[in-house]
């Protein structure tokens, strides 16, 4: 048997006036999800718990069937592990995003104009990381450069015990002063956001950026504070040996720590312009060689929830209908064997807040040898919801999954 997850980071929304009332899965063109929810489970879960903060790293941890409330130490701890930073058991890791602010004299004054430094590429935010390390690093601070706007700041001896450090896509277009956190535990850490600001504003990298119409990556900022993590190998648990595919580092992260393997796809980018095609044949080669088991994350519809890019959001599930399910099910096929494929979201991203939310989320399993009327002709919120079908406990979801 192989087993396939196709994860829609964020697919999940609220309706909106934009798309005439309705939601992205509601109104995106996607005939392969359709006709396998057809043909089999379709329900509801909760990937977030009660008292859980919504959040990739809390939703994929419970897609996989991890148990966040057993093993979740933190956002930044499983995407240190991705970038291959070695945690002490006194470290702590935070994820240190490089962010556009907009240029108020006064730091707490300024506005989150882009969480994301507008899309910048990780060869010039590696020059950046750089710098903050050669100012700030070295001592009690080590700054690890990761991918795009995502990076990791180790705080050697630090603690987890810092107040509210506010996610940077919570607040996009709000005045950050608010969202700083007062705690005198994270004083040290806000006083090096501050000062970044005054190094970066002027670093040549962001000179050339202005210069060529693009928003400069002029202050890092701080926070999903976490110690170093320990996942049970995914292959003691379920067994089966397994393969993720993400461009995201936190899902690298996550796949390391739990014992599968995580290549390595060029062109994936976490964003609309990704290589949906190159995602789908890296899990078909693994399946194909020693994996049962393939995770293929799939980052663009959180992202457009984020920046409220209603159509391509809905662009991004077609997408993945039209390049990534299709590659899956042919290489399926080849190898000959039965299979089960589940897609899913993590968690709703709603495009009219523009950050994560905690509802129950729509699931479908199909199995080619036990197809089924499911009674659901297109998939999306409201159709899952109409089923009954419903799992509270999210990360019991992967034991209905895979049948050992």
């Amino acid at each position: 048997m192989k087993y396939v997850v196709v994860l829609y980071d964020g697919m999940a929304d609220y309706p909106i006036d934009v798309l005439g009332g309705k939601t992205p899965m509601m109104v995106a063109n996607k005939p392969i999800f359709d006709s396998l929810a057809q043909k089999g489970e379709v329900g509801l879960v909760r990937t977030i718990g009660e008292g859980q903060k919504p959040g990739s790293e809390i939703g994929n941890l419970t897609v996989m069937g991890y148990d966040p409330k057993k093993y979740f130490t933190g956002r930044s701890p499983l995407e240190a592990v991705s970038i291959g930073v070695k945690m002490a058991e006194d470290d702590i890791a935070l994820r240190c995003n490089i962010v556009t602010l907009s240029d108020e004299e006064n730091y707490d004054d300024k506005t989150m104009v882009d969480y994301s430094a507008g899309d910048i590429s990780s060869e010039e935010a590696a020059e950046i990381i750089k710098t903050v390390q050669e100012n700030f690093g070295g001592g009690e601070f080590d700054f690890y450069s990761g991918v795009s706007y995502r990076h990791c700041l180790i705080h050697h001896k630090g603690t987890t015990d810092l107040g509210k450090m506010t996610p940077p896509h919570d607040i996009s277009g709000k005045v950050v002063g608010s969202y700083i956190s007062t705690s005198p535990n994270a004083k040290k850490l806000t006083d090096l956001m501050r000062k970044s600001y005054d190094i970066l504003k002027d670093h040549p990298v962001n000179k050339k950026r202005i210069a060529e119409g693009k928003r400069p990556a002029n202050s890092i900022w701080l926070w999903g504070e976490g110690t170093r993590p320990e996942l049970t190998p995914f292959e003691e648990l379920y067994g089966v040996k397994g393969t993720v595919i993400s461009a995201v580092d936190l899902l690298k992260g996550i796949g390391i720590a739990a014992g599968m393997k995580t290549p390595e796809v060029e062109g994936a980018t976490g964003y609309i312009d990704t290589n949906f095609e190159g995602k789908a044949e890296a899990a078909v080669k693994d399946l194909k060689d020693d994996c049962d088991f393939a995770y293929i994350h799939i980052e663009a519809p959180d992202e457009c929830g984020h920046r409220f890019e209603p159509d391509n959001k809905v662009k991004a599930i077609e997408y993945i209908d039209s390049r990534v399910l299709p590659i899956v099910l042919k290489g399926l096929e080849e190898i000959g064997e039965d299979y089960k494929i589940m897609i899913l979201p993590d968690h709703p991203t709603p495009l009219s807040t523009k950050t994560h939310a905690g509802d129950p989320v729509p699931y479908m399993i199909y199995q080619k040898s036990k197809e089924k009327d499911s009674g659901v002709q297109s998939i999306n919120e409201e159709s899952a919801k109409a089923t009954g079908i419903y799992l509270e406990e999210g990360y019991n979801l992967m034991k209905k999954f895979i049948t050992k």
